[in-house]
Order: C-alpha cells, then structure tokens, then sequence
C-alpha cells in the first residue's frame, strides 16, 4: 500500500472516531421540562356610596345637614389607610361680599358613635379643611376609627360606615352677605395600600 494511500485510510480513521464519540454524547438520557409563570397585580377599589353625598338649597344659618355615605373597598388588596382632600368654589350672589368666604361659615362635623350624634368626634370648617395638610387630615381619620381602623384598614370586600353633619353656622351676627350664594364642594378620598409582604 503506497503512502499516499495509507495516509488518506488514517485521515478517514480519524474522521470516523471523532464522529464516533461525538455521536457518542448525543447517547446519554435527558430531559426538559417548562415551567409557566404569572405575576398578576392586585387593584386598589375605593368606592365613595353614594358619590353625591348632600346636595341641599335654600339654607340658612343655623341650619345642620346630617348625610350618611359608605367607603367600599372594591378592589382585590386591603386598604392601609384614606386620606381625605377638600377642594371647593364659590359662586357669590352679590359682587359685595365684603371679603367673606362662604366656607368659613360651614362646618364639618364629622360623626363616628352612632348612639351619640350629637357629640361629634371632629368639628372644622370646610375652609380650613380645605387649606388643612393632606397628613394631618389623615391622622384625624386615624383617631375616628381608631385601633380598630389602624390594624385592619378596609379589608378588599369590606366598607365602612360614615357619619357626616354640615352646619351652615350661625354666628349671631349680620350674615346677609351670603343670602344667594353657592358653593360646590369636591371630596377626593385616595387610598394607600398595606404595606407589602413575603409572598
């Protein structure tokens, strides 16, 4: 056998044995397997029931507005804590007003013991709500509900029960000024969850 010969039979040897133990790796047992994951996000629901909670005419001074209205958790995760902003405008009846705002003469009485309405748990007026910061009005909310309010919060599924007295307060002096007026008053209840957990 010449050389040449001999040396293209090694090469092909070769070629062979490599395939061979390459092949060789595809002979071992194996497996697989796949695994489907989800992170699905829970939904903050806070319900105001009903969202009109007084809409009343012709009041005068010293006349009180007592409404009861629900906070609902509709959504799908505990609720930690509600803070409450007020916002509001005034529609004057007549261009003198001598400088008063209606809302100084409103009061929010804001009733928790519903054996005892008439002692209310927090009084201001829908002025100085309106101009009161957001956290302070939150610890006030706190103090209404109580330990009860701290540890649970509103539980997803559950509501609450709220008392509200307005009071268009009559200060014993001249109030004519007012005699006309409007004033609209907007209520945002924004909720924070609970804090997160291990899962």
């Amino acid at each position: 056998m010449s050389l040449k010969n001999k040396l293209g039979l090694g090469v092909a040897s070769a070629a062979l044995g490599l395939s061979l133990i390459g092949g060789g790796t595809y002979a071992y047992f194996s497996d697989s397997e796949v695994t489907n994951n989800t992170f699905a996000a829970g939904t903050l629901d806070l319900v105001a029931n009903p969202t009109t909670i007084i809409d009343v005419d012709n009041i005068k001074p010293g006349d009180t507005m007592l409404r009861e209205f629900f906070l609902e958790n509709n959504g799908t995760l505990d609720i930690k804590s509600v803070v409450l902003n007020t916002s509001y405008d005034v529609t004057d009846a007549k261009e003198d007003n001598d400088g008063e705002d209606f809302g100084k003469h409103i009061r929010v009485n804001f009733l928790f013991n519903i054996d005892k309405l008439d002692a209310p748990v927090w009084s201001t007026t829908l002025y100085d709500l309106q101009n009161m910061d957001p956290k302070v009005v939150k610890n006030k909310f706190d103090d209404i509900f109580g330990d009860e309010w701290d540890h649970r919060g509103l539980a997803a599924g559950s509501s609450d029960r709220m008392w509200v007295q307005f009071e268009f307060v009559d200060n014993g002096e001249d109030q004519n000024m007012f005699q006309g007026d409007s004033l609209n008053l907007e209520w945002t209840f924004n909720a924070t969850q609970k804090n997160g957990s291990e899962r």
